[in-house]
């Protein structure tokens, strides 16, 4: 109970500081991330002040209530994963992919180079920089950049399972550097292609309103958070929320049992544990995607609300990062700081390559719009990105947000957490990096032959 209370007044004070201090503001960082680094620095300090007063018992003592806060992520990003799909209208893949395929492609070529790059510079410096680091650093970039503080902490199981439970530490803190710089590069990008005539619906960060840069909806404006779909006096509302998030976790849950099996009855895989070793997040999420698809067929009464299923996955998602951020340990990071700014500097370096260069001959219209929020999205979370096309695109006025939309319902069950991000690192513990590089490169070349080939088709 202490430690639940401890982590909602953290939640307050991150939310009090990201309203009242100016540079949490001009950063636009989450009242999460904020809650979550002061819970850091205040743990690091009682540790700092123990340990110098005395044998480092005042701790030990004081820190029990903050021991539960570890095991928080790995059991709430079960329920953000499975909540994608719930609520949400799912449209046939081929409509997806003809209104947002430039989008999508772009977007996949963005991600697989996080792995590229990552994987490549881990290779090239692996004698030097990277010799007392396992192969499984060189997937660090990609799982806090692409996939953010809810993957990095949902990883944690996997990074254990195969004995490098540092892993989960170094994500994080990816992750972190990752929504931090989106921001600042995002804005430095933005006023360079402001001076250059690449964008003309521009909302001057001057111009935002106070109660738009302190995240306060104004009183008059406030959007409803869902809709009831049933009478109270039967069931609450919310409630058969819930019902259906953890119908969708069973699902995943079971999903993985049958892996399990599976493993058994397979000499490489139960000699690696490669489906045991699998996380349960990505499963969940197609359990989600189940659930959403019968609901769509056989329930005429849509008992599913997508304002609540936000409500639940959102109210996860903010418990999970302050947990995740303030567990992080300190002076395992710091051993490797040197190799982690390293691929963190890479992936800065991509993602702005892809910007300045790709997107203007990936996108026929808005190509700094388009890309803009691919960046924001791909450093740091989804409503990273979509704020940075707010700047650019106030009114969205182009294709951008209808487009990106689209495009992460195709992006979201291979790439930032779903099924290719939870393989990836188990893959590059059993096989090495090399060979998964190889496969990422692969992937690159195969989405650049989707991006070239109607170049190459005739026209009817």
């Amino acid at each position: 109970m202490v430690s639940f209370i401890l982590l909602c007044l953290l939640l307050g004070l991150g939310h009090l500081l990201r309203v009242r201090v100016k540079l949490f503001q001009k950063l636009y960082l989450p009242s999460c991330v904020v809650a979550g680094l002061v819970g850091l620095c205040v743990i690091q300090l009682i540790y700092l002040i123990s340990n110098y007063v005395g044998d480092g018992t005042f701790a030990q003592k004081t820190l029990v209530f903050t021991d539960p806060w570890s095991r928080i992520p790995g059991f709430l990003i079960n329920i953000v994963f499975a909540c994608l799909f719930l609520g949400v209208k799912i449209p046939k893949f081929s409509h997806l992919f003809k209104v947002a395929r430039p989008q999508v492609i772009y977007g996949q070529i963005v991600a697989w180079g996080q792995y590229v790059v990552g994987i490549g510079v881990f290779i090239i410096g692996g004698k030097w920089v990277f010799k007392n680091l396992p192969a499984m650093f060189a997937g660090i970039l990609p799982v806090g950049f692409e996939g953010g503080h809810g993957t990095a902490a949902g990883m944690a199981e996997v990074f254990e399972h195969h004995g490098w439970a540092a892993g989960k530490d170094f994500a994080l803190t990816s992750a972190t550097f990752g929504i931090v710089s989106a921001i600042i590069v995002g804005m430095i990008l933005i006023n360079w292609a402001v001076r250059k005539g690449h964008i003309q619906n521009i909302k001057s960060p001057s111009e935002i309103e106070e109660d738009d840069s302190i995240a306060i909806i104004p009183v008059d404006q406030r959007p409803s958070a869902g809709r009831l779909t049933v009478n109270s006096d039967v069931v609450e509302a919310f409630s058969l929320q819930i019902v259906a998030v953890a119908i969708a976790i069973g699902i995943g849950y079971l999903i993985k049992e049958l892996l399990m099996m599976v493993e058994v009855g397979v000499p490489f895989l139960s000699e690696h544990k490669l489906l045991s070793g699998f996380p349960l997040f990505p499963l969940c999420m197609i359990g989600g995607l189940i659930v959403q698809l019968f609901e769509d067929r056989f329930d005429k009464h849509n008992l599913i609300d997508l304002g609540l299923i936000r409500r639940i996955q959102n109210s996860s998602l903010d418990f999970l990062v302050i947990a995740a951020i303030a567990t992080i340990k300190v002076q395992v990071v710091l051993a490797g700081l040197l190799p982690l700014m390293l691929l963190v500097f890479a992936g800065i370096a991509w993602n702005v390559f892809c910007v300045l260069f790709l997107a203007r001959r990936f996108f026929k219209d808005s190509w700094f719009e388009r890309a803009i929020v691919e960046m924001g999205q791909s450093m740091g979370v989804t409503a990273t990105g979509l704020l940075l096309l707010r700047v650019v695109d106030p009114d969205y006025k182009t294709e951008a947000a209808d487009a990106f939309a689209c495009k992460q319902l195709i992006h979201e069950p291979f790439m930032g957490g779903g099924l290719w991000t939870a393989s990836a690192i188990p893959l590059i513990a059993i096989v090495g990096a090399v060979p998964v590089f190889f496969i990422c490169l692969a992937a690159i070349v195969f989405w650049l032959v989707i991006a070239l080939l109607p170049k190459f088709l005739p026209v009817k």
